[in-house]
């Protein structure tokens, strides 16, 4: 996977932070990915998908498992959300396709068999390499988390089929992240209080990298890429996208292309994860 097992220095990070007055140059955040080609914004919130099993061949024992963009049945990039039922523990596997995740509620332990569980809270970012046997585990009454691949379809094979594809496992706890913001960066002076944790990849022109990004208390205004893809998924807080009646909770999905998502944090924080091919800006209306 692309820059899985770095996490790049300040000057490399950033977000383009506009308000009325001022415009501020913070950074690029650079993707590659597929969406079909469309000016409207696309909001799909967490009470609105329809959940089926992720491994049909467990059966009851399954977690359920939710598209959000893509197909993971099939051979796109895809980004799904999986949900584990209190208890769960899964035998030794290994996937055919190298996958990213973050976790969304619960806590959740992805390592090698014989690893001592390190629990992983709400906010926590990990990699799995293809063909690297693991277990998975969830602690709680309800455990979510978003799942990431590159390619498809995504599949579960038994360990006996292991190989090392070169990569190598990343575990980040929330209380690991280190978030930047115009304070951070020496030729930035801007009174917004928006952040950004780079999680993965390169942000060199053309490059795949993805990112958190922490909005104030009360923000409202735009989120918009320069790129052709954008997708960003709720990790805590609640969103609100302008003139409609969505409320975006945890685990809700939007996306545009073209036009910036009009958008309100009307929780006390707000976390999103993107995705995106190009240049993000984000615009406040205060």
């Amino acid at each position: 996977m692309e820059g899985a097992n770095g996490l790049l220095s300040a000057e490399h990070i950033g977000v383009i932070v506009i308000s009325r007055f001022k415009i501020i140059l913070v950074g690029l955040f650079l993707f590659n990915s597929h969406i079909a080609s469309s000016n409207e914004l696309e909001v799909r919130s967490s009470e609105q998908l329809k959940w089926g099993p992720l491994n049909p061949a467990r059966g009851a024992a399954s977690p359920q498992a939710a598209d959000l963009w893509g197909d993971r049945k099939s051979s796109s990039a895809t980004g799904f959300l999986v949900k584990f039922k209190p208890g769960f523990e899964s035998p030794p596997h290994i996937h055919n396709v190298t996958y990213r995740g973050v976790v969304i509620e619960g806590l959740i332990h992805n390592d090698d068999p014989e690893a001592t569980a390190a629990w992983l809270p709400a906010g926590s970012f990990w990699t799995q390499p293809a063909g690297e046997a693991h277990i998975t585990a969830a602690k709680g009454t309800h455990s979510i988390a978003y799942i990431e691949i590159d390619n498809g379809p995504y599949l579960v094979h038994p360990k006996e089929q292991a190989f090392d594809n070169g990569e190598r496992a990343v575990n980040v706890d929330q209380s690991n992240l280190v978030w930047l913001g115009a304070n951070d960066i020496k030729w930035i002076d801007t009174p917004q209080d928006i952040k950004r944790a780079f999680l993965w990849g390169s942000t060199s022109k053309g490059q795949f990298n993805g990112s958190f990004i922490k909005l104030p208390k009360g923000f409202l205004g735009q989120i918009k890429s320069e790129g052709s893809v954008f997708h960003a998924v709720v990790i805590s807080g609640q969103l609100k996208p302008i003139n409609q009646q969505t409320m975006l909770n945890p685990g809700s999905y939007f996306s545009h292309a073209g036009n910036a998502s009009h958008i309100g944090a009307v929780s006390d924080e707000v976390i999103i994860y993107v995705r995106t091919n190009g240049r993000l800006h984000i615009l406040s209306s205060k």
